[in-house]
């Protein structure tokens, strides 16, 4: 308690005024893989902060989440590449160049630059221009989720306005950044949170006020992911026509590790019956494809793609073990609390992961779940090899896992307190008012 009562202190005075909107800056939207984005807008939104949404790139998923056509909020979309808005670009610079904050904020992107020297890096500063120009004046505070590119478009834009501006930090964003941009960007924003304890020590030892950077899980909507009406199955796999069906949900990158789950597939006894059916789209799509084939597994998978909210949750309840084989990329990258475990977990679905960033601080070994090394297709193919020859096991885990999730991952707390940062102030029930709405 003590430390979010000194993050209160921290944020005093220095909230979203009166009658003022805030604009979230977020790398794409909407995007199914950042549902969990959409789940806190519209939250929010609920709870009566005036929300206005930027977003750096256009969507490019075949289907929306149902989420995304609840929120309310406007979208704006900054040039995605500079030489296709080239007038745009130089009319927004003619346009904020006499702002006070401007030549502060071309020092530090130049300083960046310097460090820096990327195509990437040009674009951040012409799309906070452009972001700094076309801001509505009633926006009174900037928000960025992710640490890395969002972060720096908010940065330089906050800059030349002269707004506050804070961010919320998730996983690669936080792993992949080179630490003095972090550094900086942690000394320049009002208050970070985080999704996990790993990430937040992280940032807290790079911050000049450690308790600036608060742990904020996303947790789960759970009106979203009302409870089974089935209980699980008792499949084992020793037949042949009713095969035990795993499950896995992630983007096809490498942090995700489907290739090692794939390895380990191919080592189970041929005894041992099942199918995997895995949902999410990603570049490495065609390489798995490939190495199915190559391993004589493919007639045993389904690839489904990226899929809307409902399939999704279908698949979760049609499942008899998940399994996310998490690692470390080779460039840092990593998961921080992957949102698809708990979703599995709160439809009474056993999960079988890694002891990678926060996953333990979600699944307990052998208690609500099953953890293995990462990078061990050894340990990971005697893990699901286990599972699915014990359902009685896999019901045991499931059960302590759904209820774990509901209890102790509700988003509510985190709402809550992303609420109380910007200026929202929530009574005990939750009934919260946005400071426009004040008497």
């Amino acid at each position: 308690m003590a430390e979010r009562a000194t993050i209160d202190e921290i944020a005093t005075g220095s909230r979203l005024a009166a009658g003022k909107a805030v604009a979230f800056v977020l790398k794409g939207y909407p995007r199914l893989s950042e549902t969990f984005i959409a789940q806190e807008i519209l939250a929010l939104e609920r709870r009566g902060l005036d929300i206005r949404i930027v977003s750096l790139r256009h969507p490019t998923d075949p289907a929306i989440h149902p989420l995304h056509g609840d929120i309310h909020a406007p979208v704006t979309y900054l040039p995605e590449y500079l030489h296709d808005d080239h007038d745009l670009v130089r009319s927004a610079l003619y346009a904020v160049w006499r702002r006070p904050g401007f030549t502060r904020a071309l020092w530090i992107w130049l300083r960046d630059l310097f460090r820096d020297p990327t195509r990437n890096r040009i674009r951040r500063f012409g799309q906070a221009l452009v972001l700094a120009n076309e801001l509505p004046p009633d926006v009174g505070w900037l928000h960025a989720h992710f640490l890395h590119t969002p972060a720096s478009v908010t940065r330089y834009a906050a800059l030349i306005l002269g707004l506050p501006w804070s961010v919320s930090a998730h996983a690669k964003d936080i792993w992949t950044s080179p630490e003095w941009e972090k550094r900086e960007k942690l000394a320049d924003c009002r208050w970070a949170v985080t999704c996990t304890n790993t990430g937040a020590d992280h940032l807290a030892n790079l911050a000049p006020e450690p308790r600036r950077v608060d742990l904020v899980y996303h947790g789960l909507d759970l009106s979203r992911f009302p409870p089974p009406l089935l209980p699980p199955s008792l499949r084992n796999g020793g037949d042949a026509d009713d095969p035990v069906t795993l499950l896995s949900v992630g983007r096809a990158v490498p942090k995700k590790g489907y290739d090692l789950l794939l390895n380990a597939l191919a080592l189970l006894p041929s005894d041992v019956h099942w199918r995997l059916v895995h949902v999410g789209g990603g570049a490495l799509l065609p390489d798995l494809h490939r190495q199915a084939e190559e391993l004589g597994i493919s007639d045993r998978i389904s690839w489904l793609g990226a899929q809307p909210h409902d399939i999704v949750l279908g698949c979760y309840r049609e499942a008899d073990l998940f399994v996310l084989a998490c690692r470390v990329a080779a460039d840092g990258d990593r998961d921080g609390l992957p949102n698809v475990l708990m979703e599995a977990q709160s439809q009474n679905l056993a999960c079988v992961s890694t002891r990678v960033s926060a996953v333990p601080e979600l699944i307990i070994d052998g208690e609500t779940g099953v953890l293995v090394p990462p990078d061990n297709a050894g340990a990971l193919a005697d893990a699901v090899q286990h599972l699915i020859r014990a359902p009685t096991v896999r019901r045991r885990l499931g059960a302590a896992g759904m209820a774990r999730v509901r209890t102790q991952f509700s988003f509510e707390d985190g709402i809550e307190r992303l609420a109380l940062l910007l200026g929202v102030e929530c009574d005990e029930v939750l009934s919260c008012t946005s400071p426009s709405t004040r008497l």
